[in-house]
């Protein structure tokens, strides 16, 4: 029977995490709302939940200005499909092999994955060796390979949770039946981690996702492998030219005035992070159970 104390801590919890709540959903409820709001109202009026006049232009602007929105979203959905699953094939077969107690060099193996973490080689070294030696410049690899199909924090998280929510018990179960040790990876360990790893599937996602510099360094001439987030990154830089310059572009202004400057840049948030909220709701239990990293449990 809970005590009157409980009680008290437990309506306290939940008025805490309801506020934090509000206060991450708030801000993005605004953001559409903004974005669905007339342009000339948003800018004489600010960002308001209830908008004097709605409009649908900065939609209309961002799909009828010759941008292929539509081939920038499946450029970036094979993108984020593809590094998902390498980045947890890399991932989860790295992390089992220095998660082993007997393994030869494991802490030199170990420490090379921290220390990623700590250094890097720097951009400038990073861009000549991607293109002169590996030539993933203007390619679909310039999106791919660089700085996110594998990260060190990932892969010590992962680590961990075979060392701690993996039994060496059923482990040795499956050698004695006759399980070799990839088997044994595939059929034993990976589905008890099945957590963890949705939850770096979920980080690895999001990253890729929302990843534009790579393409922003390696694509210069093919604009057709743009993802969505360059594709509205270029968007932006544009208006923005548009805007700075006018007073040296002839009829400037008349073009100006069709541009939803404001509004368009809520619509261009809305398009990035719709994906991602609407999958995040799929893969939220495994999320927090990964996070957490759970024990042995007796």
């Amino acid at each position: 029977m809970k005590t009157r104390e409980d009680k008290i801590f437990q309506t306290s919890g939940h008025i805490v995490m309801m506020l934090l709540s509000a206060c991450a959903i708030i801000p993005i409820v605004l953001l559409v709302i903004s974005s669905f709001t007339d342009n000339d109202t948003l800018i004489r009026n600010g960002y308001s939940f209830w908008p004097e006049k709605l409009s649908f232009y900065a939609y209309e602007y961002i799909f009828r200005t010759g941008n292929s929105v539509v081939h920038a979203y499946g450029i970036s959905i094979l993108l984020t499909s593809v590094g998902v699953v390498s980045s947890l094939v890399i991932t989860t077969m790295l992390a089992y092999t220095i998660s082993k107690k007997y393994l030869p060099g494991k802490g030199i193996l170990t420490f090379l994955v921290f220390f990623t973490l700590l250094f890097n080689g720097g951009l400038v070294p990073t861009y000549m060796n991607y293109t002169n030696t590996f030539g993933i410049k203007n390619t679909f690899w310039g999106l791919l390979i660089p700085s996110l199909l594998m990260n060190g924090f990932n892969v010590l998280l992962m680590k961990s949770y075979f060392v701690t929510g993996v039994p060496d018990e059923i482990l040795e179960a499956a050698y004695i039946d006759g399980a070799s040790e990839f088997k044994t990876f595939y059929r034993v360990a990976l589905p008890l981690a099945k957590p963890v790893v949705a939850t770096i599937g979920l980080f690895a996602g999001i990253a890729y996702w929302n990843d534009w510099q790579n393409g922003y360094i390696y694509l210069t001439k093919r604009t057709d492998l743009y993802s969505i987030q360059n594709l509205l990154n270029r968007m932006i830089q544009n208006i923005q030219f548009l805007s700075q310059n006018s007073a040296n572009i002839s009829n400037a202004n008349v073009g100006l005035a069709a541009i939803p400057s404001v509004s368009v840049r809520m619509a261009i948030a809305v398009i990035g992070i719709l994906p991602i909220i609407l999958i995040y709701p799929l893969v939220q239990n495994n999320f927090v159970k990964g996070i957490t990293l759970g024990g042995v449990k007796g």
